[in-house]
């Protein structure tokens, strides 16, 4: 090795070394206190304060299950008075007839599910298909000789 082949020893820019007590002293290139200055330092990147303002999400936790099957389409409910009042005796009490006699509304897509409850009384006797009854509303319409098909 000779004397013009030597390079100079030089630092590039990304990987200055800032802070061994050389050459500028005093604080050597840190600036006074402050988080920046001290050793180990970590800065939190700012895109993560704004992650943290936003609000979090809710309804994914442990009754997840339970929320989800609370948004299911509850059943159209009806007494037994206004089935009484709009059917003729030996017919067939069905969602789509309630439907047609516009007891009731259809909600959402899927198919349409009716609860009739117990209050008013029966004399006709009616048939039921797939609505679901009361236990109070099953005993009146078994007292009045209508049928029951599920």
């Amino acid at each position: 090795m000779q004397l013009h082949e030597l390079k100079p020893h030089t630092v590039s820019r990304s990987k200055k070394i800032v802070g061994r007590g050389g050459k500028r002293g005093k604080t050597s290139g840190r600036g006074t206190k402050g988080q920046k200055a001290r050793a180990g330092r970590k800065i939190r990147p700012e895109i993560r304060d704004t992650i943290k303002r936003l609000p979090k999400r809710r309804g994914y936790g442990k009754h997840r299950a339970e929320s989800v099957n609370a948004q299911t389409v509850k059943p159209a409910i009806l007494n037994l008075s206004a089935v009484e009042k709009h059917f003729n005796e030996g017919e067939i009490v069905s969602p789509q007839a309630l439907l047609a006699k516009r007891l009731i509304s259809r909600q959402g897509q899927g198919a349409l599910r009716v609860k009739i409850l117990g209050d008013g009384a029966v004399t006709k006797k009616l048939t039921f298909s797939r609505v679901t009854l009361s236990l109070s509303a099953k005993e009146k319409v078994t007292k009045a000789g209508g049928a029951i098909i599920s």
